[in-house]
């Protein structure tokens, strides 16, 4: 698509064609964990409590703020008989018992992705397996799935980790993934996983998430294209980190904001060509306002890359879905 901008701008900055990520921005397990909060405010009205934040982004957090949505991080700053939802990273079994012992209604807004990788956890443990979780220590998603276990499962973030990483099962053996790492990445400290623990199980699919993938994908292909980048995403956002270095490690600048006021006019000095993409966690609005601001700043092209459709959807919890959507996959 071809839009038309007026052409009066600073003459100092450069900016005349904005490349647009395709795909870009709101995943599957996304709109579905926000549509969970939407319809429980509507259902059983405000407020609703929300465990961590349900996404991470700034303006879908604020956004659900005001419509009635409570955000804890301690079950214990939940009033008695209130309506709780776990956020889309997933949660530890602690926190499932802790809310279970207090008596919340509970919806669960984890990707179902992310469950994947819970339930193989669960099924390799019974078979006796250890595990190595390659991700982020002190991401959410993180804790839940090493908090599915009291012991027998260990972090390494890089390839060092891997070197001194201790297992007391090396032929029982199993590796996942943090479902929004860098797939260049996982693949470097998967390999090396490999090499030191030969018998090491890989999931039958990765776990790296389609959305996460189809994202990097597509800033391979606009990287080189362009000659900065700007990624929609929140600080706290992984996957929008990812997307930012990724731009980086092919030699493109690339630059994260959380909204098009974060954006410096200096980043586009002798820049004509400006590539833009969203993580998973950010809506089409906030990309379509960054747009404005370098239509302001000379954009007089705005135009989307080819790439991969994304038709994937994923079924509400029972009690908050469609009749016609409850059960489908």
């Amino acid at each position: 698509m071809t839009m038309n901008a007026s052409p009066s701008h600073d003459a100092e900055h450069s900016v005349t064609d904005v490349l647009l990520a395709e795909p870009r921005g709101f995943c599957a397990g996304v709109d579905r964990a926000i549509e969970i909060v939407e319809r429980a405010i509507r259902k059983f009205g405000a407020p609703i409590y929300v465990r961590h934040e349900i996404v991470h982004n700034t303006f879908v957090v604020n956004d659900l703020k005001a419509k009635g949505a409570i955000f804890i991080e301690d079950l214990a700053d939940v009033p008695p008989g209130a309506t709780l939802v776990f956020s889309a990273h997933g949660v530890s079994r602690a926190v499932r018992d802790e809310a279970d012992a207090r008596g919340f209604s509970v919806f669960d807004a984890t990707c179902p992705l992310v469950t994947k990788v819970h339930v193989e956890v669960a099924k390799l443990h019974k078979e006796g397996y250890e595990f190595i979780m390659i991700g982020h220590k002190g991401h959410p998603e993180v804790e839940g799935t090493m908090g599915q276990l009291s012991e027998g499962i260990y972090l390494v973030e890089d390839v060092d980790d891997v070197v001194h990483v201790q297992v007391t099962r090396p032929d029982r053996l199993a590796v996942v993934t943090q479902t929004t790492l860098s797939t260049d990445d996982a693949a470097e400290i998967l390999a090396a996983v490999k090499r030191r623990f030969p018998k090491v199980r890989e999931p039958k699919q990765q776990d790296i998430c389609y959305a996460t993938q189809n994202r990097q994908d597509a800033v391979k292909v606009l990287a080189p294209q362009v000659d900065v980048l700007v990624v929609v995403g929140s600080p706290t956002s992984s996957n929008s980190n990812r997307l930012r270095e990724l731009a980086e490690r092919l030699g493109t600048p690339a630059y994260m904001v959380d909204s098009a006021s974060d954006l410096r006019p200096e980043w586009f000095d002798g820049h004509a060509r400006v590539g833009l993409t969203a993580g998973a966690s950010a809506p089409e609005l906030l990309v379509q306002e960054v747009i404005l601001r370098l239509r302001a700043l000379g954009a007089v092209s705005v135009r989307k890359m080819a790439g991969v459709e994304e038709t994937v959807r994923f079924p509400l919890p029972m009690g908050l879905g469609d009749k016609s959507m409850e059960g489908v996959a």
